[in-house]
């Protein structure tokens, strides 16, 4: 079996860790299987929004496969060590983690850095790396996200918080029932899909201005990012789809 598949169903990509034996640890092959089915979804037209899941009912991802590490003496991760989506890998389409179990260190990483997170009510979250003496660098983000003294008690403590105090805190979206989550994220993922694209990507765009610029440069750079959506045949479509009562039909330029 493949250590990371990769499947399209009703335009929605599933890109599943597929080794649930081991907690969907990020061993090499997982992490090469990764980084192929993140390059896959970019180049894929036939999928409009990436679900990055985990096999079985127990892990999303540990994390790290700390037996690999311990053989390979691994020291400082090289920067391509794994996909980090807005990091050193764009990806201009959204993305969801349906996170179906624990999501540690590594695990925590891949949820923290797709655009939407859903979780099932039996899902737990933590940055464990200073239970092990590991660095977790990419989680800097993580004060744009949740509150910064939350981010301080997950960070120092390393401790795993639950999927209902992980929504209480804004890190995420939805909690299902672990039967549900699939149905539910299959659900949002076509809400998303079925939307203008050109109009999902710089909403997707917009949202992150923020985080990255000071508020005058960030409505600057937001009326760059949407002026060609303005100008598209899509933005005179949907106008008209509205006002012929029909279901608009999207041609994405």
């Amino acid at each position: 079996m493949s250590p990371v598949t990769y499947e399209v169903d009703e335009g929605i990509a599933w890109l599943t860790i597929n080794r649930p034996e081991a907690r969907n640890a990020l061993s090499k092959a997982v992490r090469d299987g990764l980084w192929d089915g993140v390059r896959r979804f970019n180049d894929d037209t036939g999928a409009e929004v990436l679900v990055l899941t985990g096999a079985g009912d127990k892990a999303f991802c540990a994390g790290g496969d700390l037996k690999e590490m311990a053989e390979t003496a691994l020291e400082v991760p090289p920067p391509d060590f794994l996909p980090q989506i807005g990091r050193n890998i764009e990806v201009p389409k959204p993305t969801i983690a349906a996170v179906n179990g624990v999501a540690f260190a590594g695990g925590f990483l891949l949820a923290q850095q797709c655009d939407l997170v859903v979780a099932a009510d039996h899902a737990t979250f933590a940055i464990s790396e200073v239970k092990v003496g590991r660095g977790a660098p990419w989680a800097a983000p993580l004060s744009w996200l949740v509150p910064p003294r939350i981010a301080l008690q997950i960070l120092l403590t390393g401790d795993p918080i639950s999927a209902r105090r992980a929504h209480e805190i804004g890190l995420v979206n939805d909690v299902v029932q672990a039967p549900d989550l699939r149905d539910h994220v299959q659900s949002l993922a076509r809400r998303i899909a079925v939307n203008a694209p050109l109009s999902v990507r710089a909403a997707k765009q917009t949202a992150y201005l923020s985080a990255r610029y000071p508020r005058e440069a960030a409505y600057d750079r937001a009326e760059e990012i949407w002026e060609p959506v303005y100008l598209s045949e899509d933005a005179q479509e949907g106008p008209a789809a509205f006002r012929e009562k029909r279901t608009p039909v999207w041609k994405g330029r």
